[in-house]
């Protein structure tokens, strides 16, 4: 059973759709001056469906983790209803603290610690250009018609993307339409299950 919101989570929660956007542009939106020119490699081993690791990303450099709040993406003319998002946030942190319990976790960069950012994008109602203003690579996975689980290790004092994994074979059901009621525990499933897949892809990057 998940505590119940605070009152200042549902204070937050009605401001959190409209803010939904700035809290993915770390990760997943396109920018004006960012262009990635680094090359990645494609792991034959991986946990996930997709992943890409850094050619010269060098793992063993890392022995602590810097979190970011999860960023989660519906299309701007899609619509949830703000106690969902502040609860799906809430169920989400839930799983992913218990994953990471064990490693040692930081609030603010250092040279030995790594960013790690999990990223819910779900385009299942885009249009053909619903994600046209993501990151390109981003958009390889973030198709239209697809709820997309990302992952990313960025350098904590670069932000140099040294992974990235995603992962789309659960699907939650979120109340993103009219008369759809979001199903509880789908999305504690989905939370479970990416959770422990970030968890397993850390440690298989970390060498743990």
């Amino acid at each position: 059973m998940l505590p119940p919101l605070t009152r200042s989570e549902h204070r937050r929660a009605t401001h959190a759709f409209s803010g939904v956007l700035a809290i993915v542009l770390v990760s997943v939106l396109a920018g004006c001056t960012t262009v990635e020119t680094q090359g990645f490699e494609e792991p034959a081993d991986s946990n996930v469906e997709y992943a890409q690791i850094s050619t010269d990303a060098d793992f063993g450099h890392y022995d602590r983790l810097l979190p970011q709040e999860m960023g989660i993406f519906f299309p701007r003319d899609v619509s949830v209803p703000p106690e969902d998002l502040a609860r799906i946030r809430q169920i989400f942190r839930t799983a992913f603290i218990a994953e990471l319990a064990d490693y040692n976790i930081e609030s603010a960069p250092g040279p030995t610690t790594m960013t790690v950012q999990a990223s819910l994008i779900d385009m299942r109602q885009a249009g053909a250009t619903g994600g046209s203003y993501l990151k390109r690579e981003i958009q390889e996975l973030a198709t239209p018609g697809k709820i997309v689980f990302l992952m990313e290790m960025r350098d904590s004092q670069s932000n140099r993307v040294l992974a990235r994994g995603a992962d789309s074979a659960i699907t939650p059901v979120v109340a993103t339409a009219g008369g759809v009621e979001t199903d509880w525990q789908s999305v504690e499933d989905a939370a479970g299950r990416w959770a422990s897949l970030f968890r397993q892809f850390l440690d298989q990057n970390l060498g743990r």
